[in-house]
């Protein structure tokens, strides 16, 4: 017998192995743009997003799990219009537009 935080709440079936939800996923994503996609690709553009909509180093640290800001620059990778576009909301010039 699993023990109860191996089941699913809802359902009581056994939860999925991450290995086997990793190769399930990388599958299904195949023929998508960009595809066939992983778990941590997925991990990579969820902390950019983050990121990019200005969520704070402290909360993407917490997220993620990281305990450096090293380590988390290497997932949280923000686009140069991303930049251009922050450094334009806070340029005292840009704003009087």
């Amino acid at each position: 017998m699993l023990p109860p935080g191996d089941l699913a709440p809802d359902s009581g079936r056994a939860r999925l192995p991450g290995r086997r939800a990793a190769e399930l996923f990388e599958r299904t994503t195949t023929d998508c743009p960009g595809g066939p996609w992983t778990l941590h690709r997925l991990r990579h553009s969820a902390l950019t997003h983050a990121a990019e909509e200005d969520v704070n180093t402290s909360t993407l640290l917490a997220c993620s799990g990281h305990t450096s800001v090293a380590s988390l620059a290497r997932y949280a990778r923000v686009s140069p219009e991303t930049l251009a576009r922050w450094q334009d909301n806070r340029d005292p010039a840009t704003r009087r537009r």
